[in-house]
């Protein structure tokens, strides 16, 4: 029998995908993010099992995050037959995909500010 040795989310990674889900984030790229940012890289098995996540719902993830320019993505062949895995890493740093989301969120609460703004003008 083999043993795997594949790292699990702790409490501070729950904690970090908590706090991304709270901005609006999908529970899955929440805690993908979450996992990565402690990984030099990890392959789409190691992300549904030390994630938690069915190969559906990391294939979903890494397409989001592919299309936000966050995630590199390599294939590796494997020993024999059978067809190569994918291998992620961040493309980018985890304080810039943070930096990323607070200009985000701070553009929609100037647009909301501009709204309000505008309704007090309409309004008198």
């Amino acid at each position: 029998m083999k043993t795997l040795n594949i790292k699990q989310l702790d409490e501070k990674d729950e904690e970090i995908a908590d706090a991304l889900i709270s901005l609006g984030m999908s529970r899955n790229i929440a805690t993908t993010l979450a996992y990565l940012q402690n990984m030099n890289s990890a392959t789409s098995v190691d992300l549904e099992r030390g994630a938690r996540m069915r190969q559906p719902e990391v294939s979903i993830a890494m397409k989001e995050l592919k299309q936000h320019g966050w995630i590199n993505e390599r294939e590796e062949k494997k020993t024999g037959k059978g067809r190569p895995y994918k291998i992620y890493s961040l493309k980018v740093g985890f304080s810039d995909i943070i930096s990323q989301l607070e200009s985000q969120k701070k553009k929609a609460v100037d647009e909301d500010q501009y709204r309000i703004e505008r309704l007090k003008e309409l309004g008198r």
